[in-house]
């Protein structure tokens, strides 16, 4: 989770719009070290938790269950 949050930094650094994608695990965590990294607004969406034992089906699931979301935070 930590990487993706820096990476969203460097990609919004550099006029690119990103969102961090997470399990809903690390909500806090992310909300956290978003406000330490001084991006308190990083845009975030979360997935449920856990992810790792999930069949390819039904990452696939989630990823379209939530798309619309990241498409909107995108847009913010």
């Amino acid at each position: 989770m930590s990487c993706g949050l820096h990476d969203v930094v460097s990609f919004e650094g550099l006029g690119r719009p990103a969102v961090l994608v997470a399990s809903s695990v690390f909500r806090d965590v992310a909300a956290a070290e978003a406000q330490s990294l001084g991006q308190p607004a990083i845009r975030r969406v979360f997935v449920p938790h856990p992810v790792q034992d999930r069949t390819d089906d039904e990452m696939r699931a989630m990823a379209v269950a939530v798309a619309d979301e990241v498409l909107a935070a995108l847009r913010a």
